[in-house]
């Protein structure tokens, strides 16, 4: 059985803000026929870094982002849209990811199977990653309730999906939720993995796509970089990365240590944890979608 498979991604300024569209767009291909980036207008050279990967896989389309729309993160997901517009409609799935986001080439066997298992299926709008979310460093990932555990990044192309508020996850076209299987596959996410330089940067530009301009004054600090060490708990990255990622990996210029012993964690949290460890339901979580 033969189906085609489309991903989709956007970005805009990468070079400025250290992001990893290139790994990002590598670790997509093998699993995709089409690959459709929006390029949003940069400061930087972003379109030519994009130009210069070679596939016949990448299909480019030239975007200009609303820095109007500055509630919610929604130009994100008026961006995302942008890039799922422009798929073939022909593709059974639509595969996103965001620009510091990168598969494992060890789990790509598993995805490219349940694409296969569920094409037939129209029951399963969408497949539900696993996230791994790095901090820091290479060496350390999130392990508290600020981080999301799952998401959707595989759509039925129905041409009824949409980008949902911040472009985190995908709903149907009248607000409700995507009913998805969960598939052991992981999203490895490195957007809080940059030189503390660049992570400044990303944070006084960024917020104002959540945020007005007192809020900004009186949350993003008037400083060169960005301090790292705020943070209630992590844990050590056990496993491997990428094979994409081992030169920027190799490259990275920047120390970061932390006592994965200590936490800032309060009790309600502690409690929330431990219950969490003992049955692997998390109390009170943010579920954007339907598991079947």
């Amino acid at each position: 059985m033969s189906i085609k498979v489309s991903g989709f991604t956007f970005i805009r300024n990468a070079i400025q803000y250290d992001y990893p569209i290139v790994e990002s767009i590598q670790s997509l291909l093998p699993v995709v026929d089409e690959l459709v980036v929006a390029v949003g207008k940069s400061d930087d050279g972003t379109l030519g870094l994009i130009q210069q990967i070679q596939s016949p896989k990448i299909k480019i389309i030239e975007t200009v982002w609303n820095d109007a729309l500055r509630e919610g993160g929604r130009v994100l997901a008026d961006e995302t849209q942008k890039a799922l517009s422009a798929i073939d409609p022909q593709s059974v799935w639509a595969f996103y990811l965001q620009g510091d986001e990168v598969l494992h080439e060890a789990d790509a066997a598993t995805m490219r199977e349940a694409m296969l298992r569920y094409a037939d299926d129209r029951r399963v709008e969408g497949l539900l990653f696993n996230y791994k979310h790095f901090y820091g460093s290479y060496d350390y990932i999130g392990n508290s309730r600020r981080w999301y555990r799952k998401e959707i990044r595989v759509v039925r192309n129905t041409g009824l999906v949409r980008s949902y508020k911040d472009a985190q996850g995908f709903r149907k076209a009248d607000g409700s939720k995507l009913a998805v299987k969960a598939i052991n596959a992981s999203i490895y996410h490195y957007g809080w993995v940059k030189p503390p330089e660049a992570q400044m940067q990303k944070q006084k530009t960024f917020n104002k796509y959540w945020h007005d301009d007192q809020w900004m004054k009186q949350h993003i600090p008037d400083q060169s970089a960005f301090d790292y060490s705020n943070i209630d708990s992590l844990a050590l990255f056990e496993g491997t990365h990428p094979r994409v990622m081992q030169d920027r990996i190799a490259k990275k210029n920047w120390k970061f240590a932390f006592d994965i012993t200590r936490s800032t964690k309060d009790l309600r949290t502690r409690l929330s944890d431990f219950f969490e460890s003992l049955t692997g339901y998390r109390l009170g979580e943010y579920k954007n979608y339907k598991k079947i």
